[in-house]
């Protein structure tokens, strides 16, 4: 079965923008979903909000394809030649069925929940040695039991989802005959109720035995103008071996060339300790970067892992400085990144992921775990710092070491280091377990295969939108809410913070009342969501009422998340006229649609907010395709220093372009040059006349060919 990835809630608000579902069915759905674990696909299907046929019908309309139902999918043969071209641990990772493969044109059809996950089709396109990847449409459960009925075995795989289908007929949206039903030339499927034959048998889990980790098809390196990648169904932790036996995966690669006989210990990049130890060293700026030269010099030594404590380093600052961190607490785990390998010279790579999953890794980290804690002793290195070190080998669900913590109880610096340690050596080391350098996307997807045992879930969703650029494509494609969160607790907000921005909110973080009001004063804020206790108990409520005297807060959406149950605290929030309280913890999705809907009551006439950001961050061409695909009518101006420039949209369509002098086509593929600069998007915006008849597609495609050939002037 493919982990858990997220509800795909998407698809819910695409069917109510459309007045497809009422909001009660919406909320029933999200609801549903969230505590179940579960798709949104899935869930209204299983609450009966629309049919099986009617849902994959409009998805299969919105991405311009096909589908293919639960029912015509548990009796499809499939040929042994079709199943080969699509691996188990592939199929299992990116959540796809092959179905069909035109032996004329090379073209391989896979059953799929994510028909625009494009990374993953091309992956799959370049491991089957095919021409082309097309999605069909099917709904994920399916897909899912698809997968164990013909690589594993499950003959009951399908089970809990046969129902009675009335229409079938419509087996794949827009064709007329199911291509699936008669017998083509070149063309390997059958679609037939199977023969009674022995099924295969599974093969049977027993025991506590330790879990391999898979050895992935082959990740291509090739650059592609593509959109950001749509979270993808990944790899659970344990996966049942396909039918057909398969050679067990090859040994834990060693990450370093150096012999067995090599030095257990790296000299520690530290003078001889001074009579007194210097009290918090890590808040200083130059012991960070005297830390950095250091280890940098340590590592030139240490085949492809050279600069590896840097990187780590710089990504756990970009995280940290994400969630909202003191200054104290980011300097702390930055220099815990600089430090954690020390000690740890031999044959293996320590991340907390491949020693989760290979013993020889697993034995040399129980022996070195302690060993940079006890390099730094001497340095009066402060305790965040080696604890953040020293359990880093925690797993999220326990199993870990040296003292078996388990969630919330591993330090928030051990949870950190684990998780951008094994990206940058999924991202960076060509030794890794996949024997390739991933890109960021894929190294992502590896993370998120173990979120929730390995690693913190949270932190693996946030760290993932902070390297794919999720946040922007957000913002691109939302009609933006503000919101300030006010809460003096770092890891509750962090939760919520992605929770928001998934679904269109610009969010700020105030730890303090102070905070808060210098933040409401200086932005836009439409909905505050405080904490009652913040620097003194009861504070939050003090500030709602200063708030409203001082008329700073009076046009503000106002809700109190609180860890107080009392009445007295409820009665007291309502007199000063919040519009919500609720109670901690709670379903982060659930509560940022009841947010969402507090806003739409109390300010349902206000316009779109413009979207600011960087062409470094994101570049025109992803742009161009999230506002095309998304039908966006808006403007979106550049300004760069060789002078400023327009695209205007209108339905997702380009339909006129300034820039340097130049009108039209040749504006367009003149902006297609910029690499450096900024951009803000206008939602509140009337197209006027139109100078490109040419597509988004048509346009992306001959300026590619144009920059390719070097004839853009």
């Amino acid at each position: 079965m493919v982990a858990f990835q997220g509800i795909n809630q998407r698809i819910a608000d695409r069917l109510l923008l459309d007045g497809r579902i009422a909001h009660d069915d919406y909320r029933r759905a999200v609801e549903h979903a969230t505590r179940n674990r579960s798709r949104i696909e899935d869930a209204m299907i299983e609450l009966e909000i629309l049919s099986e046929a009617d849902l994959l019908k409009f998805i299969a309309t919105l991405h311009n394809t096909r589908f293919v139902s639960s029912e015509k999918l548990s009796k499809a043969i499939i040929d042994a030649r079709v199943l080969s071209k699509v691996s188990s641990v592939t199929a299992t990772l990116h959540g796809v069925f092959p179905v069909l493969l035109d032996d004329r044109t090379l073209t391989l059809s896979v059953a799929t929940a994510d028909p625009d996950n494009d990374a993953a089709l091309h992956e799959i396109k370049l491991a089957a040695g095919v021409r082309d990847v097309r999605a069909i449409v099917a709904r994920p459960a399916a897909v899912r039991a698809a997968i164990s009925y013909h690589y594993r075995g499950d003959t009951t795989a399908f089970n809990a989802l046969l129902r009675p289908v009335h229409n079938y007929e419509d087996f794949f949206y827009k064709e007329q005959r199911d291509p699936f039903e008669r017998t083509q030339t070149g063309v390997t499927a059958s679609f037939q109720m199977p023969q009674p034959q022995p099924a295969p048998m599974p093969v049977a889990m027993t025991g506590p035995a330790p879990v391999q980790m898979p050895t992935p098809p082959p990740v291509t390196s090739a650059g592609i103008t593509q959109m950001p990648v749509q979270q993808a169904p990944t790899v659970p932790p344990r996966v049942l071996a396909p039918a057909t036996p398969i050679p067990p995966p090859p040994a834990p690669p060693l990450v370093s060339s150096e012999p067995a006989t090599a030095p257990a210990v790296m000299a520690a990049p530290v003078a001889a300790p001074p009579p007194e130890p210097p009290p918090a060293p890590t808040t200083s700026h130059e012991y960070l970067e005297t830390l950095n030269v250091l280890v940098t010099l340590l590592e030139n030594n240490r085949q492809d892992l050279r600069g590896h404590s840097s990187t780590v380093a710089r990504l756990a600052r970009k995280l940290c400085e994400r969630i909202g961190l003191s200054q104290g607490s980011v300097a702390a785990y930055v220099a815990s990144c600089y430090l954690h390998d020390l000690g740890k010279a031999g044959p293996y790579h320590l991340t907390a992921l491949n020693v989760a999953e290979y013993e020889g890794h697993r034995l040399a980290a129980t022996k070195a775990v302690e060993l940079p804690a006890q390099l730094m002793e001497s340095a009066g290195v402060p305790q965040e710092v080696t604890t953040a070190i020293t359990h880093m080998y925690e797993r999220y669900d326990g199993t870990g070491f040296p003292d078996g913590l388990s969630g919330k109880e591993i330090p928030l610096g051990a949870r950190v280091l684990a998780v951008v340690d094994t990206y940058a050596d999924l991202s960076q080391n060509p030794r890794n377990p996949y024997r390739k350098t991933l890109r960021p996307a894929e190294a992502c997807d590896v993370l998120a295969q173990y979120r929730g045992n390995v690693f913190d879930p949270n932190i693996v969703d946030l760290f993932r939108q902070v390297m794919t650029g999720d946040d922007i494509k957000a913002k691109l494609l939302a009609d933006r809410h503000t919101a300030l969160i006010v809460d003096p607790d770092p890891e509750e907000t962090t939760v919520l913070e992605l929770r928001l921005i998934e679904q269109g909110f610009d969010v700020y973080i105030a730890r303090t009342a102070a905070q808060a009001r210098r933040e409401i004063e200086s932005r836009e804020i439409e909905i505050v969501v405080s904490e009652v206790d913040l620097e003194e108990p009861d504070a939050g409520l003090a500030f709602r009422s200063e708030a409203i005297k001082a008329g700073f807060g009076r046009d503000k959406a106002w809700v109190i998340l609180t860890s107080k149950t009392d009445r007295q605290t409820a009665q007291r929030a309502f007199e000063l006229g919040v519009d919500d309280i609720a109670s901690k913890p709670v379903t982060a999705d659930i509560f940022a649609v009841r947010l969402r809907q507090i806003i739409e009551r109390k300010a349902s006439n206000k316009p779109g907010k413009g979207v600011t950001g960087s062409l470094s961050e994101m570049g025109l061409p992803d742009m161009v395709q999230i506002l095309w695909h998304g039908r966006r009518t808006c403007a979106l101006k550049i300004q760069t220093v060789s002078g400023p420039g327009e695209i205007h949209f209108a339905d997702g369509q380009i339909i006129h372009a300034l820039y340097s002098g130049l009108q039209g086509e040749d504006a367009f593929y003149k902006m297609l040059t910029l690499h450096e600069g900024d951009f803000r998007l206008e939602p509140n915006f009337t197209p006027g006349a139109r100078t490109i008849k040419v597509s988004p597609e048509g346009l992306l495609l001959e300026g590619m060919r144009r920059l390719d050939e070097g004839t853009i002037g």
